[in-house]
C-alpha cells in the first residue's frame, strides 16, 4: 500500500466480474461467509479475504495473494468484508458492482463516533460510479452508482435507498418474533426526515423492526427477500421459510439466532441481486458454519489430576459467542435463555483499541435476563472487574460470580468447572478477548488458527 496507494483499485480492475462489498456493525464476518458458501456453490471463484481483515490493508492482502502474472487473477469475482469506517475509500478504488449494508447499531463510540458520522460517509461510499458492466455474469450495475441490497427493517439502511433506483431490500415477516418493547438501547427511534419518533408496529432486533412515521408518513420499504415462519432452536440453530421473486424455500441454519437469520437474509438477497438461482441460495445457506469466534463450537480437553493415563479421555464442548455492543451482546443473551436449565459462562471483557476503550456499553445490555440462569460465571480480561460489577447490578447471585483476569487461567478453571457430563460452558468475549481466547484453543492444539 505504501508503494503503491491504488494498488486496491488496480488489482481489483482485474476480477473479470468485478467485486461485491458486505459492511455491518454486526454479523459481516458471518454474512460474507454465507455468500462465499453460496458463490462457491454455483462455481463462482471468488477472491475474499476469508479471515475477517476487514480494513484496506486486509482487502489488498487478499488481492495481492489472488494475482498471477500477465494481469490474471485465481479468481472472477471480489466478495470482501468491508470496515464500516473504511467502506468508503475501499469503494473508491473497488468501484463494486454491488453493496449490501446490513445494520447499523451503536458500537465504539470512540472510534466510530456516532451512527450519523458513519451514515455520512456511507453515502460518500455510495456515490462512488462502478466500473463498466463485467462480461459473462448477470446482475452487475449499469448505471452511475453500484447496485444497494438493503435491511428494509433498519430505519438508518432504508433511508439510504429511498431515492436511489434499483435497490434491494430485505426483511424479517414474522410477528412471533416480535418483542414485548424496544430495548432501552435501541438506536434509530427517530424519523431522520421529520424528527418525529416512529411508531414500531413490531420490532425483533435491537431497532430492527417494522415501523412509520406518524408525522410525514415515513416508513419501512416493501422489502423482496423475507422470511417467515422462523424457528429459532437455542445455540443449536435456526429455520426459516426465505422467499423471493424466485419463489420460496425452507433454509435450515446450524448457526444459533434471530441475528444469524439476519445475516442469511442479507447474504441471500446479495446473491439474488447477481441472480444466483434459488435453490443454490438455499444449500449453500444451509452448508455455512461458523466463523471464527462467532458461534464457533470447540471441544475441550479437561485437566484431571491423578487420572489413570488409562483412563477414557474428558472433554467438554465449549461455544464462542461473540458480544461486542448493546444490540448484539442481547441477542446472544436471548438466544441463550432458550437453552435449559442454569449456565456456565466465561465473560472475558477487554477494552483494547478494537473493542472500543469505552465499556460502558455494558450496562446498555440486559445482563438481567441471565438472572436464575447462570450456575457460575467467570469474569475475565482486561476489564474483568467492570464487568463482574454489572453483573452483580444485574441481579445475579454475588456467589455465582467470580473474578480471574489471567484468561488462560479462568479458561482451565470454567471449563474443569462442571455438573453432569453434559453441559456446555458459554464464553462470551469482545473481540480482542475472543482472538485471544483462540490463541490458547490453538496452543492447546484444539482449533486451528483462522489466518492459516
Amino acid at each position: 500500500m505504501r508503494l503503491d496507494g491504488n494498488a486496491i483499485g488496480a488489482l481489483g480492475a482485474r476480477l473479470r466480474s468485478g467485486s461485491v462489498l458486505v459492511s455491518a456493525t454486526n454479523g459481516k464476518t458471518t454474512t460474507a461467509a454465507m455468500a462465499a458458501s453460496i458463490f462457491e456453490r454455483a462455481g463462482i471463484a471468488l477472491v475474499y479475504n476469508q479471515a475477517g481483515a476487514n480494513m484496506a490493508g486486509g482487502v489488498a492482502t487478499s488481492l495481492l495473494t489472488a494475482a498471477r502474472p500477465h494481469g490474471r487473477m485465481s479468481g472472477e469475482l471480489g466478495l470482501f468484508e468491508v470496515d464500516e469506517l473504511w467502506l468508503d475509500s475501499v469503494s473508491a478504488q473497488l468501484h463494486p458492482r454491488a453493496v449490501l449494508l446490513g445494520n447499523l447499531f451503536r458500537d465504539q463510540l470512540d472510534r466510530y463516533g456516532e451512527l450519523e458520522a458513519i451514515l455520512e460517509s456511507w453515502e460518500r461510499a455510495l456515490g462512488q460510479s462502478p466500473s463498466p458492466e463485467p462480461a459473462g455474469m448477470a446482475g452487475a450495475p449499469r448505471s452511475g452508482s453500484p447496485r444497494l441490497i438493503l435491511n428494509a427493517d433498519d430505519p438508518l439502511l432504508a433511508d439510504l435507498g429511498r431515492s436511489r433506483p434499483g435497490v434491494l431490500y430485505f426483511g424479517v415477516d414474522d410477528d412471533s418474533l416480535a418483542l414485548s418493547r424496544m430495548a432501552h438501547a435501541a438506536d434509530a427511534k427517530h424519523c431522520r426526515r421529520c424528527g418525529a419518533a416512529y411508531l414500531f408496529d413490531a420490532v425483533y432486533l435491537g431497532h430492527l423492526g417494522h415501523y412509520r412515521c406518524p408525522s410525514c408518513g415515513q416508513q419501512r420499504p416493501v422489502p423482496t427477500v423475507t422470511a417467515t415462519h422462523v424457528t429459532l432452536r437455542g445455540v443449536h440453530g435456526a429455520s426459516f421459510m426465505l422467499h423471493s421473486d424466485a419463489g420460496e424455500a425452507e433454509v435450515t441454519l446450524a448457526l444459533p439466532g434471530l441475528y444469524n437469520v439476519y445475516n442469511a437474509l442479507a447474504a441471500a438477497a446479495l446473491a439474488t441481486a447477481l441472480e444466483v438461482d434459488l435453490k443454490t441460495i438455499v444449500a449453500g445457506l444451509a452448508s455455512t458454519r461458523a466463523a471464527f469466534g462467532r458461534g464457533e463450537t470447540v471441544t475441550l480437553s479437561l485437566g484431571q489430576p491423578g487420572r489413570a493415563q488409562s483412563a477414557p479421555p474428558v472433554h467438554r464442548e465449549l461455544r464462542i459467542l461473540l458480544v461486542k455492543n448493546p444490540a448484539g451482546a442481547n441477542e446472544v443473551l436471548r438466544t441463550l435463555t432458550m437453552e435449559p436449565g442454569e449456565h456456565d459462562l466465561l465473560g472475558v471483557l477487554n477494552d483494547n483499541i478494537a473493542d472500543g476503550r469505552d465499556v460502558s456499553w455494558i450496562w446498555d445490555v440486559d445482563f438481567e435476563l441471565l438472572v436464575g440462569r447462570v450456575r457460575r460465571v467467570r469474569c475475565s480480561g482486561t476489564r474483568a472487574a467492570e464487568l463482574a460489577v454489572r453483573l452483580k447490578y444485574a441481579g445475579i447471585d454475588p456467589q455465582r460470580i467470580l473474578v480471574q483476569s489471567d484468561l488462560e487461567l479462568a479458561l482451565r478453571e470454567a471449563a474443569d468447572d462442571r455438573v453432569g457430563t453434559n453441559s456446555p460452558l458459554y464464553a462470551l468475549p469482545t473481540y480482542t478477548a475472543m482472538l485471544s481466547l483462540r490463541e490458547l484453543l490453538v496452543a492447546r492444539g484444539e482449533v486451528q488458527s483462522a489466518w492459516s
